[in-house]
């Protein structure tokens, strides 16, 4: 068995990440200015978008965006209920009624057809989920929602390096982006909302800040306006430069960084095609670059005959961790209860929340660990 402990996921951090932000910490300008500037500057080259605004989460992005575009009682946004609770939750405090498509079984996200016959004359968004580090077919979404004149933004929290028909995911349009610490980069906390919509955007930078007419750092002067105005009621979901400087380190090794995981992916696969209890997701059949945020695997119950969870806590016995993207959220409590949601609503989404789990992926790891990871597995299911 292994000795130490692998965790399902780990942010890679270098001694010189560490010194770049004691350097921040010295300079006397801890919150938001420079490095956020070069943060924003470095990512809109990285993606190819137009514009960018950091934020402290994306989470706070899509509540912003939810706002700006006035979504509120009496509306209807669709998305996916694979995905984590925030932005379902963001659409229900908004007032507005969350609307949940099935996903591809084996790709794990929404499709054009299954969109398709949600949409209503109160569907106001349409918000896509990459997923695991793939792309949605973006094409096919797009074309269905200007049909009705429905905006799209992209739910691009798992896709920095992930790229659809060779175009990096929100080079074009509006995408939210994250760098919590299991996501491919991180800034400790913190999220990029990129669009080409530039009066959006520009709405985006005052809500993030109080409302106020000029961002929390002007890049002009260098400094915040002492004559700025509050031009509507904002809110306070700025970056620090603490976070800030990470993220531009830890951006110029995304390249690395997802080939590590391309390559652990690999090998995973490799070592797994002889146990029939797991079963892989697929990659999409569309030409995308997948970034590899996460190594999903589903428990085929039956074959198995142990539980998801119990699976699981064997995993962690053997020093092995392990995550679990996504419990439906249709199908947790509050939804269940307060919206009438329930079984049977989306047969491929239930299926897959029942025996999903993210096995460890992260650039420190290498092929030993892998083995280590399968080993336990094979360990487990033997001794059932």
């Amino acid at each position: 068995m292994r000795k130490d402990f692998l965790p399902f996921s780990r942010p890679s951090i270098t001694e010189d990440d560490i010194a770049a932000v004691a350097n921040v910490l010295r300079s006397g300008w801890i919150t938001t200015g420079p490095q956020n500037a070069e943060f924003e500057k470095k990512f809109c080259e990285y993606v190819g978008c137009p514009a960018a605004a950091s934020l402290a989460s994306a989470t706070a992005g899509m509540h912003l965006l939810l706002k700006a575009l006035g979504i509120g009682p009496g509306d209807e946004v669709i998305t996916a209920s694979m995905t984590w609770v925030s932005t379902v939750n963001l659409i229900v405090l908004a007032g507005a009624k969350p609307v949940f498509a099935d996903i591809d079984r084996d790709t794990l996200m929404i499709t054009p057809a299954t969109i398709a016959p949600l949409i209503t004359p109160r569907t106001k968004l349409i918000i896509p989920v990459h997923f695991a580090g793939a792309p949605v077919d973006l094409d096919g979404i797009l074309s269905l929602a200007s049909k009705h004149n429905i905006p799209v933004v992209q739910d691009a929290a798992h896709a920095i390096g992930t790229f659809y028909k060779g175009v990096h995911v929100g080079r074009s349009g509006t995408a939210i982006f994250s760098f919590h610490p299991i996501k491919n980069i991180t800034t400790g906390e913190g999220g990029m909302f990129c669009s080409d919509d530039s009066a959006l955007l520009d709405r985006i930078r005052r809500l993030k800040f109080h409302g106020l007419g000029v961002d929390a750092f002007d890049r002009k002067m260098q400094g915040r306006s002492p004559q700025a105005q509050v031009l509507e009621p904002g809110f306070k979901y700025n970056l620090t430069d603490i976070a800030a400087v990470l993220g531009v380190r830890q951006l110029a090794r995304v390249d690395e960084f997802n080939r590590k995981r391309d390559g652990l992916t690999v090998r995973y696969r490799e070592l797994l095609a002889g146990i029939p209890e797991l079963m892989p997701l697929s990659d999409p059949p569309y030409p995308c670059k997948h970034a590899r945020h996460l190594f999903i695997v589903r428990l085929d119950i039956d074959k198995a005959r142990i539980s998801r969870f119990d699976f699981m806590a064997a995993l962690k016995e053997r020093n092995i961790g392990s995550g679990l993207h996504f419990m439906a959220a249709h199908l947790q409590k509050y939804y269940v209860d307060q919206m009438g949601c329930g079984r049977g609503m989306l047969p491929n989404t239930e299926w897959n929340s029942d025996r999903i789990l993210s096995l460890p992926l992260f650039p420190d790891m290498n092929e030993n660990d892998v083995a280590d990871v399968v080993d336990a597995i094979r360990d487990v299911l033997v001794r059932k």
